[in-house]
């Protein structure tokens, strides 16, 4: 163990560097913008190696600049990047009227049109019949199914 340790502190902006190649690694894999802010960090700390710091000191640095990072810029490149939002023209379904084609029944589904022209199956709400020709509200989507409610006229 000491021979390793020994090697490491000769070789500090090498270990720093792959601490950076790691994290860039993870970093890919994942695409979570967690580890990428210990990578900016770790090449901080190849410069930060060459200067006489002891190595229990570049580790506190490396944690902290990492995380005063990802404290101070995660959120901003989270919101710049859009990540972890799917948004799918699905979603503006809800709450839009559609017209009923073929009758819906607790037992069946059936087929209604949106306001742009697509034909969708359907099924109620409620346990209730929906004849042919309502107008309905599009209370949610359930995979390539619209749970509607009849709007009272």
């Amino acid at each position: 163990m000491n021979d390793f340790l020994n090697f490491i502190l000769l070789h500090l902006p090498w270990f720093w560097l792959c601490v950076m190649v790691a994290s860039l690694v993870i970093e890919a894999v994942t695409f979570s913008l967690t580890t990428v802010w210990a990578a900016f960090s770790a090449l901080i700390m190849i410069f930060l190696s060459r200067t006489p710091i002891p190595l229990r000191w570049q580790f506190l640095i490396f944690f902290l600049v990492t995380i005063i990072l990802m404290i101070f810029t995660r959120p901003f490149a989270v919101k710049k990047l859009k990540l972890g939002r799917v948004t799918t023209n699905v979603n503006s379904l809800d709450g839009q009227e559609v017209l009923v084609l073929k009758k819906i029944t607790q037992f069946e589904k059936g087929e209604v049109k949106s306001s742009n022209g697509v034909l969708w199956n359907a099924m109620p709400e409620e346990n209730s019949e929906i004849p042919k020709g309502a107008v309905c509200e599009v209370v949610r989507v359930e995979g390539n199914t619209l749970v509607v409610k009849e709007k009272k006229i």
